[in-house]
């Protein structure tokens, strides 16, 4: 896994954000979802930010963009980012989370999601109910 100490570039286009939504891992968190797709041959490291208009209006929304940009810096910073493309996806907890906590969140869920065992359900299937006996 190469890591970067720059800061990474943005992902801003649409397209950008559809192929990570598309092609990478999911991993959610009580602050904030992340979407990794992790490229060990890339050079740099780039990063998307993203909040619904179901968290709020535009000035909880951009409050909620700027906490989760200063936790990557900051995680960035501390721990270096692997190459590849992440999006941060803003959750209703993500203002109100106390910061430490929100870095925490950052932190296990690119642990998880870059962890090459790491396995997530497919989309649109559930796994309740299939342990049940018939």
């Amino acid at each position: 896994m190469h890591t970067t100490g720059h800061t990474p570039h943005r992902l801003k286009k649409r397209p950008q954000f559809l192929r990570v939504a598309g092609k990478g891992r999911k991993v959610a968190t009580p602050g904030m979802v992340v979407q990794i797709l992790p490229d060990d041959t890339a050079t740099e490291t780039r990063v998307g930010f993203t909040v619904t208009k179901k968290v709020g209006n535009s000035v909880i929304r951009n409050r909620t963009r700027r906490r989760l940009r200063e936790a990557l810096r900051l995680v960035a910073r501390e721990d270096g980012l692997p190459s590849g493309d992440f999006v941060l996806i803003g959750r209703d907890k993500t203002r109100e989370r106390d910061f430490s906590l929100l870095k925490d969140d950052l932190r296990q869920a690119l642990r998880k999601g870059l962890d090459v065992n790491f396995r997530e359900s497919p989309r649109g299937t559930s796994t309740k109910g299939r342990d049940r006996a018939k």
